[in-house]
């Protein structure tokens, strides 16, 4: 009987240890199941990323690294909460490659269209931005109008890009179509190279003209060519659908909560804003205006600790950098000071440009400090230069009527929305301080921002030696030389 159950426990042990060993072997890396790539992120902690280095996707300003592309992926990455770490890839090719590459970046958020002929390299996620590409010209040059009119001009393209495959298919149904791609440029270069006349044109798409086109007053579009297509993020072509599933509920939710709409104004919206004739103009005093008073602004800006490109902004939006400019409401100068002003200020002739700029950079200061402490950056900026323009008083009043509505007080997208009820009866009536323009206010705020905007862009350290900076185009800090075409008035 004990020999029985002797039997019985030997036999049960081996089955017992039999299936540990299975258990084990089932355990082998071989054959477990593999993490997926939105896992790995998690495990790792890190999204990295590739893109290219342009105004419309990644570049460095003062503050560090920012972009359309940048602020919409780290945005992800916080959301995911893990860190992001962005590399650059020289040109399209070179970053398809690197997406592909085992180990590399597991996303690439660089205003890529999902064309067909990338399908194969990659899936892309839902849209976030419809473009529009588009045939550019030099003003003064003969424009095309239709897509036969491109034979016989020089066309230069981004190598690997979707505007290269759309000429490709084009050239199938005319033959005699010619053009050149190359992967040592990138849009802005394009975009020199026909503001230059280097070559006669070049296909680019609607958002990275409406980026650059203030940098070249001389690009004009010719015609759109086909219909508009939408950017995605890509992921490599290999990979689990993990990651993009989670990328395409971000896109959803960001959309959703109008954060998506608020950076698209932010870096697409001084188009809109200033128009296509504002823009050109602008451009062309970049270089023939700003350098006669850049210095000026920036001993102002060092004295009262402000950044010298937000007081050309406003600056610009005054008088458009004119010295001389009076209003028939009888502010005078480049800052457009009242008399009452000028004189508290210490400027004694207003219309001097060194004086005006130094009586307008310590009002604004003097406006900037004087708001209350409960506001925090970048919205006191912008209530200061509502300030600037209307008053405290009549700010006070708006910042009231928000709160009296539901809205946040210190928050500028909401005491916004107030101003132009300072000029409609019903309102005013029962505020403090009255009547006021506040519509002209936001729009004064609204312009100076683009025109900062602006300014980050042309001024960024990566410029220095680049292609644009050896172009026509005066970037301040770079380019000393004060254009011929006009006197000098310092």
């Amino acid at each position: 009987m004990f020999a029985h159950i002797a039997l019985r426990i030997r036999t049960t042990a081996g089955l017992l240890a039999t299936s540990i060993l299975l258990l084990l072997a089932g355990c082998d890396g071989s054959a477990a199941k593999q993490p997926s790539t939105l896992e790995r992120v998690q495990e790792e902690g890190v999204l990295r990323v590739v893109t290219r280095n342009s105004p419309t996707t990644y570049f460095q300003d003062r503050n560090g690294e920012t972009g359309f592309e940048y602020e919409l992926v780290k945005r992800f990455a916080d959301n995911l909460g893990v860190e992001l770490k962005v590399e650059t890839a020289d040109n399209l090719d070179d970053l398809f490659a690197r997406l592909n590459q085992p180990g590399g970046p597991v996303l690439a958020a660089a205003g890529l269209v999902a064309s067909d002929g990338r399908k194969a390299q990659a899936n892309f996620s839902r849209a976030y931005l419809d473009v529009t590409p588009q045939i550019i010209y030099r003003d003064g040059q003969r424009r095309p109008s239709r897509p036969e009119e491109l034979i016989g001009r020089r066309i230069l393209v981004l190598k690997g890009s979707s505007h290269a495959e759309q000429l490709a298919e084009l050239k199938k149904t005319l033959p005699e179509l010619q053009y050149e791609e190359s992967s040592d440029v990138e849009v802005v270069d394009l975009l020199r190279m026909v503001d230059e006349g280097q070559v006669d044109l070049t296909l680019v798409d609607s958002n990275e003209l409406a980026m650059n086109q203030v940098y070249f007053p001389n690009v004009r579009v010719a015609f759109d060519l086909g219909e508009p297509r939408s950017l995605g993020w890509a992921v490599a072509a290999g990979e689990d659908d993990s990651l993009l599933r989670e990328a395409n509920h971000f896109l959803n939710l960001v959309e959703e909560n109008g954060s998506l709409q608020r950076l698209k104004e932010r870096y697409y919206g001084h188009v809109d804003v200033l128009g296509y004739v504002g823009a050109y103009t602008f451009a062309k005093h970049l270089q023939q205006r700003l350098p006669r008073y850049e210095q000026h602004f920036k001993k102002a800006a060092e004295k009262h600790k402000v950044d010298w490109r937000l007081l050309a902004a406003i600056g610009y939006q005054e008088s458009l950098w004119t010295p001389d400019a009076t209003s028939k409401t009888g502010v005078r100068g480049l800052m457009m000071l009242t008399q009452s002003t000028a004189q508290a200020m210490g400027v004694v002739n207003r219309l001097d440009p060194k004086q005006s700029i130094a009586g307008g950079a310590k009002y604004f200061t003097l406006v900037h400090g004087g708001l209350t402490e409960d506001m925090s950056e970048p919205d006191r900026t912008w209530f200061a230069l509502a300030a600037y323009n209307i008053g405290i008083a009549h700010l006070s009043d708006a910042r009231k009527m928000a709160q009296a509505e539901g809205l946040d007080p210190n928050k500028w997208l909401d005491v916004q929305k107030m101003l132009p009820r300072l000029s409609q009866k019903r309102w005013y009536s029962k505020t403090r301080y009255g009547y006021a323009r506040g519509g002209e206010t936001v729009h004064f705020v609204r312009n100076v921002r683009r025109y900062y905007d602006i300014l980050n862009w042309v001024t960024q350290p990566q410029l220095e030696g680049s292609r644009v900076a050896e172009s026509n185009l005066h970037v301040p800090g770079v380019d000393k030389t004060v254009p011929k075409d006009e006197p000098s008035q310092l």
